[in-house]
């Protein structure tokens, strides 16, 4: 349903241009968990095209139709065959298109004000609000809504959550932007191989009517991106590594030395630079994972918790390059693994940054082809859908990726000024990573917390120190 704030202006059924010839697409032990959550939701915002709305329109219509034609399951349907196997009828279904009216809204509005938490408003802009993954036994499996604003256009797309995971949502959208573009020949072709550990025979028994989100979507909440300039990351990895920091000619040596061994780098202004080895490479803590142990400090603290209270902190990772064989990298479909990192409150506050940072690098480095064969394992002898949410108040969930090209979606006016979710999966304790807006390395994290945690994490000085802006 779309949000009274942001009224319809016009709703169709947009079928691919070309019949599909796929047939059935088998649902993964990845898929299958996510049943219970809500549709992905994910947007980006663009400054006016130069041509009439009415021919945007017709244009992402038009080149949604084709792009449908590269990714069949996406206009398909859910299907539960009588042995209870849940799998993509890729039947020309068709997906949901909707022009909205937006046009009290401008740019400014939607990047939300620097002292102040994202607009509600945005929640309007996405279709299948609330849906859970599960309907798409009855719903289209994707929705995309173009909202006009009085200086600017947004294109939202909800994906059902058990059908890509966010590799595979990203590639659609470029893919979209490529096609709406006039590119003949997409870059990123999907791949639908089903060949894999993950396509089990185990069952995943469902209750009647589905399963439900396994959090409340209605607890109070607030949500602010935070932003780290590429400068303000290597200086927190530089101190987690423990290495002098310097940044000279926009190149930060602490942190290329970690990529080369004794090869030259040429600066801009043409000095050049022995970059030597690291001593000890696979030590080195990686950017990503200095600023996922910043946060893991600052929210704990924040929380006020007992030193005993035992901490999670979780990470989606990708495992199509985990697995041997490896997944294509554009694997289609959920191909993500949940990994917890475990401390009691009291080590993460009293211990230093780097202690916190090297948990969290030797969960990740631990989940190599054989751990992501024995979770496939695990979830066989007892299937069951993704509990996903912060059940013990202590929780902390890190999702998406400053990987994904977000920004990389030009449909014939120029990048997006931002990317945007709706309120999908969010709860206290979500944290979901974007690469941020002016490029170059920088990173901002989607930070979803409870009132009184984010007062805290917004005074705390440790993690403010290394935050460029926040809006």
């Amino acid at each position: 349903m779309v949000s009274q704030s942001v009224p319809v202006i016009s709703k169709c059924t947009v079928f691919p241009e070309q019949k599909s010839a796929m047939g059935e697409l088998k649902l993964s032990v990845s898929d299958l968990p996510m049943l219970s959550c809500h549709y992905i939701q994910k947007g980006c915002l663009f400054t006016k095209p130069p041509v009439p709305v009415s021919e945007v329109v017709a244009l992402l219509r038009r080149g949604l139709s084709q792009t449908l034609s590269k990714f069949p399951p996406l206009a398909g349907r859910l299907v539960t065959d009588s042995e209870g196997y849940v799998y993509v009828d890729c039947n020309d279904g068709g997906v949901d298109f909707v022009h909205a009216d937006g046009c009290h809204f401008r740019v400014r509005d939607l990047l939300g004000p620097v002292d102040g938490d994202l607009p509600e408003a945005i929640r309007g802009f996405f279709a299948f609000d609330g849906v859970v993954s599960y309907q798409g036994h009855f719903r289209p499996i994707m929705a995309v809504q173009v909202t006009e604003l009085e200086d600017g256009v947004f294109i939202g797309c909800s994906v059902n959550h058990a059908v890509t995971d966010g590799t595979s949502f990203w590639n659609f959208f470029n893919t979209f932007a490529e096609v709406c573009r006039g590119v003949k020949r997409i870059s990123r072709a999907p791949d639908f191989s089903r060949d894999s550990v993950l396509i089990s025979p185990a069952v995943l028994r469902l209750p009647a009517g589905g399963p439900k989100v396994t959090f409340s979507a209605d607890s109070p909440v607030r949500e602010r991106i935070f932003g780290f300039t590429r400068e303000s990351i290597l200086k927190l990895k530089a101190t987690v590594n423990n290495q002098k920091w310097e940044i000279e000619g926009g190149v930060d040596e602490a942190e290329l030395m970690g990529k080369y061994s004794n090869d030259t780098l040429k600066y801009p202004d043409g000095r050049k630079i022995q970059l030597p080895w690291l001593r000890n490479p696979a030590a080195e803590i990686s950017s990503f994972q200095s600023l996922s142990a910043l946060l893991w400090r600052g929210i704990t603290r924040a929380r006020r918790l007992p030193p005993s209270k035992k901490t999670t902190f979780r990470m989606a990772v990708n495992c199509r390059h985990r697995l041997e064989p490896k997944l294509d990298p554009l694997y289609f479909g959920n191909a993500i693994q949940s990994i917890p990192t475990y401390a009691a409150a009291g080590e993460v506050l009293s211990r230093d940054i780097r202690w916190c940072a090297e948990q969290l690098n030797r969960s990740v480095t631990a989940h190599d082809n054989a751990t992501v064969r024995k979770v496939v394992e695990d979830w066989e002898l007892d299937p069951q859908c993704f509990p996903l949410g912060n059940f013990d108040g202590a929780m902390i969930t890190m999702g998406s990726s400053p990987r994904f090209p977000m920004y990389d979606n030009d449909f014939g006016w120029g990048r997006p000024v931002a990317v945007r979710s709706g309120r999908a999966n969010k709860f206290d304790g979500k944290i979901s990573a974007f690469p941020g807006r002016e490029g170059g390395g920088s990173v901002d994290l989607e930070v979803v917390l409870a009132p009184e945690t984010m007062a805290g994490l917004e005074s705390d000085p440790d993690f403010m120190q290394y935050v460029s802006g926040y809006y």
